[in-house]
């Protein structure tokens, strides 16, 4: 596994994000590169971080209306999920550990504040929705990992409170994959976790752990913890799928 030091540690994520939206969110105006610890490297559009509703797959978009009452939105990004919310009358916070996502939700008029799981700032208060969504289940970070996000999420949570979330099923990881999947199991690591981070020319965000957790993967972490898993509901024209997850009333 690579470990290049050369890359100025920065707000990478960031900066593609505030670039797009001072574009216009249009379509490749800024382009998202994100690589992995073992030099790989993707690219994508970062226009999707900017999408309304009527373009998202239909399964995130029907666990994303079932949001109610006062929500977190956990990597909110530029806004993606909390604008719509907003729009609806819910109060929203968003989190982000990107301080140019937050000044993006904020120039779009939702209040986020700085932050990442599981060490959550204070003062956030109680709420009654915590959201995961944009595949933001990943942050749960692996099997070893997960336990602490999930608590840290129950702390801020009110008593009967859901979770809704999306994630990726890692399936066999094809011939691009399928060696990084077996080193991870050689190392007693989960099939699906990834070391990676977000390139923005010389700039790079630092190494995080984000997790494609299979469904069965995903229900041993959830029954672990203070949550109970209600419904997990799988995408049929892709590796997707959604959880709605609650807590003890």
């Amino acid at each position: 596994m690579t470990t290049d030091p050369y890359p100025r540690i920065g707000d990478a994520f960031g900066h593609i994000l505030a670039r797009c939206w001072d574009a216009g969110a249009t379509p490749w105006s800024a382009v998202e590169v994100i690589e992995r610890d073992d030099a790989l490297i993707s690219t994508g559009d970062a226009s999707r971080y900017f999408t309304e509703p009527e373009r998202w797959p239909d399964l995130e978009r029907h666990v994303w209306a079932q949001a109610t009452g006062r929500i977190l939105d956990v990597g909110c990004g530029g806004g993606r999920h909390a604008v719509p919310w907003s729009a609806q009358g819910h109060e929203v916070m968003g989190l982000d550990p990107s301080p140019e996502a937050v000044r993006v939700s904020g120039e779009r008029g939702v209040k986020a504040v700085v932050g990442s799981v599981p060490s959550l700032p204070d003062g956030l208060g109680q709420f009654d929705t915590i959201a995961l969504l944009g595949n933001n289940l990943g942050l749960l970070a692996g099997p070893a990992q997960a336990p602490a996000v999930l608590a840290s999420l129950a702390a801020v949570a009110r008593p009967g409170a859901r979770l809704i979330g999306s994630g990726t099923d890692p399936g066999d990881g094809g011939t691009a994959h399928a060696a990084y999947h077996a080193c991870n199991l050689r190392r007693g690591r989960a099939r699906g976790q990834l070391r990676i981070r977000v390139r923005d020319g010389a700039t790079a965000t630092p190494w995080f752990e984000y997790w494609l957790a299979t469904p069965d993967e995903l229900a041993t972490a959830v029954a672990e913890s203070a949550w109970t898993l209600e419904s997990l509901d799988r995408d049929p024209t892709s590796p997707g799928y959604v959880v709605r997850l609650r807590l003890p009333s």
